[in-house]
C-alpha cells in the first residue's frame, strides 16, 4: 500500500494506492492520524487506485469519519474505484459518506 498526501488551504487529500486489508489497517490509521491532525479535520480519501478495501479498511474510514467531526471537519471520498465502491456498499457505510467523482469536485465542496 502506498500513501500520499497533499495538503491545500482547507483539506487535505490522501491518496491511497494499493491493497487496504488487515495488513495495512494500522499503517493507514496512522496516516489518518497524521493527515486529520495537519488538516483540521478536514479529509479527502482518493481511493481510484485501491485494489481492495477489507472490513479493517472500513474500520479506519469510519473511525476516521467520526475524528472528523469531532473536530467540526469533513471527511469525504473522491474517485472510488470499483473495488472500493463495492466493499462501502456491500457494508451499507456508502451513506456516511459525501462521495464525489472526481477530486476537482470534492475540493470544491470545501
Amino acid at each position: 500500500m502506498n500513501i500520499n498526501i497533499r495538503e491545500f488551504k482547507r483539506v487535505s487529500i490522501m491518496t491511497v494506492e494499493g491493497r487496504i486489508d488487515s495488513n495495512t489497517a494500522a499503517e493507514f490509521e496512522d496516516s489518518v492520524e497524521s493527515a486529520l491532525s495537519n488538516s483540521g479535520g478536514n479529509l479527502i480519501f482518493d481511493l481510484f487506485k485501491v485494489d481492495f478495501l477489507s472490513s479493517s479498511g472500513l474500520r479506519v474510514l469510519v473511525t476516521a469519519n467520526k475524528k472528523s467531526k469531532s473536530k467540526s471537519g469533513e471527511l469525504s471520498i473522491c474517485c472510488l474505484s470499483k473495488q472500493a465502491r463495492e466493499s462501502l456498499t456491500i457494508a451499507g457505510l456508502d451513506v456516511l459518506f459525501q462521495i464525489y467523482p472526481d477530486r476537482e469536485t470534492a475540493i470544491g465542496s470545501y
